[in-house]
């Protein structure tokens, strides 16, 4: 993949802003640094008015044919509702429309998804129906308990069944490449155990973990330092270079007082142990609690940026506005850090990842790998998990559709052209939103793509469908509720001091920080329709 870009799509910065207002689709260079020591925001790609924005999506990264696949998801405009999975075209800055699901496959919001690049699929596990997210459905909103398989090479669906027949939505999925084709680890956000509509926590020791190869789920105990119940937090994973260990970083969330929580946790397997790395200083979270965020994982598992996110205890102020609400996480620990532990400016040089001593303290080995401790406390529930976890993935070569694309860089015609507006392929592409960087068509996780620096990848990149809002839903009428509401909930204040009702402004304005380069173009990007063409 020769991409090295980072897309935003709606990009906010003050949780007060409407998302209706930007519809803008812009983009991180992950190659350099701004000032601020954190990758730079451009702002100058294309995003057509006809594509309905949506808040609680999905976007699915396919790194071999440079496109991003949006799925589910509620709709900001209801006039502009669509059933179709819509695809953005990398090359050629356009979205595509591929066609509604399979039937059976319902639209949904606020689940948690991931893509497994290797096997080219997107999962969606769990999420909400409503009459915001599916057009014609009746009544409140409800969970679902159905894993979703999209396979990129054949246009085709799947509806999986979840690890039992619970309903769950606003966790966090992420791929790991254990078992013989990888597997599947969630964990947090909330279920509805009475099939009521009734919404409880889902505890965070419980981690569910599908096989994909034999469509089997295993439930296992974790133990440790356990974090406290949440839902819309973000997560990435990365693993040892032997693979020994698979570490998945968490960051925030809300919690049950409505305010959330600001520090970071690792669940590492297969010892199924959780461990605190921020703060230590206390008991507790740190000064800054947040949800509603993007974690994306970057530069082969070196560092996660942590993008965005509501910060309800403050709502008075607007987090980094000069870097746009990005933070760094220092995975390894590599980076030379005037900040607290963890947290550092971002790297562009700094490649792979090095277990941590505050990992391999607990699990023993070194930061190569080497874990001494492959099983939890208690021992694993199913046998079989812990022959899986100890195998490695391997998987096939994809190879590019024959649908008549091609890269424009390498193209003669479009090397003396100055009408295509597409990306260069010198670019890193992803897509980030989470609360208050929202993604023009969908809350999703930020995903990368990079050129130049193939060697084997050992992180995933996570996309999360993380809400924008501090309670489950956009109207609070029919928002699905455990939590107690946040403050900054019902209400949102617009940069020039008047109320919105739930962000949606009456006035189009436009807004934006004097660094960003250029204000987006708003081209026709007609695209085409996909139905399954040879490819």
């Amino acid at each position: 993949m020769t991409l090295s870009r980072t897309f935003v799509e709606d990009l906010v910065t003050k949780q007060q802003l409407s998302t209706a207002d930007y519809p803008w689709l812009v983009w991180h260079d992950l190659d350099t640094n701004s000032k601020d020591n954190m990758p730079q925001l451009h702002a100058n790609l294309s995003k057509n008015a006809s594509i309905p924005s949506v808040h609680g999506g999905a976007l699915w990264a396919d790194d071999i044919n440079y496109r991003l696949f949006l799925f589910g998801g509620e709709f900001y405009d209801d006039s502009l509702g669509t059933s179709s999975l819509m695809s953005y075209d990398i090359w050629y800055d356009r979205w595509d429309d591929f066609g509604p699901p399979s039937a059976g496959i319902s639209r949904v919001s606020y689940g948690a998804s991931t893509t497994v690049k290797e096997r080219g699929e997107g999962y969606y596990y769990g999420g909400y129906r409503s009459n915001y997210s599916e057009p014609g459905w009746t009544g409140p909103p409800r969970a679902v308990p159905d894993l979703i398989r999209y396979k990129m090479d054949t246009n085709s669906w799947t509806k999986l069944a979840g690890p039992d027949d619970i309903k769950r939505a606003e966790g966090v999925m992420t791929f790991i490449p254990a078992s013989d084709r990888g597997m599947l680890v969630y964990f947090g956000g909330l279920q509805d155990p009475g099939d009521n509509g009734t919404m409880v926590p889902q505890p965070m020791d419980q981690i569910f973990l599908y096989d994909i190869i034999s469509n089997k789920w295993h439930v296992q105990e974790a133990n440790g330092t356990i974090p406290e119940y949440r839902r819309r937090f973000c997560a990435g994973a990365v693993w040892a270079k032997d693979r020994s260990s698979y570490n998945i970083y968490l960051n925030a969330g809300i919690g049950l007082d409505g305010y959330g929580f600001d520090d970071v946790y690792i669940l590492s397997l297969p010892s199924f142990q959780w461990i605190k790395t921020y703060p230590l200083d206390h008991n507790g979270t740190g000064e800054y609690p947040s949800h509603s965020l993007s974690c994306d994982v970057v530069n082969e598992g070196s560092q996660m940026l942590v993008i965005g996110g509501t910060f309800p205890a403050d709502d008075d102020q607007c987090d980094s506005e000069e870097v746009w609400g990005v933070h760094n996480i220092d995975l390894g620990d590599q980076i030379k850090s005037s900040f607290k532990h963890v947290w550092a400016g971002y790297e562009p040089t700094l490649f792979g990842y090095t277990v941590p001593s505050f990992v391999t303290n607990a699990i023993g080995g070194t930061k190569n790998g080497g874990a001494t401790k492959m099983k939890p406390e208690s021992g694993f529930v199913d046998h079989d998990l812990g022959t899986l976890l100890g195998m490695k993935a391997a998987f096939a070569t994809r190879t590019r559709w024959k649908d008549g694309r091609s890269d424009p860089a390498t193209a003669t015609a479009s090397k003396s052209s100055s009408s295509q507006s597409g990306l260069s392929t010198g670019a890193i592409v992803g897509i980030a939103v989470g609360g208050s960087v929202i993604l023009l068509t969908a809350l999703v996780g930020l995903w990368l793509l990079r050129k130049k620096r193939e060697a084997k990848s050992n992180v995933q990149l996570v996309a999360t469908a993380e809400p924008v809002f501090p309670t489950a839903y956009t109207p609070p009428s029919f928002s699905p509720s455990f939590y107690n509401q946040s403050p900054d909930s019902g209400q949102r204040r617009s940069p020039w001091g008047q109320v919105d009702d739930w962000g949606r402004s009456e006035q189009n304005r436009v807004w934006r920080p004097p660094f960003v380069n250029s204000q987006p173009s708003e081209l026709d990007s007609q695209g085409y329709n996909f139905r399954g063409t040879d490819r």
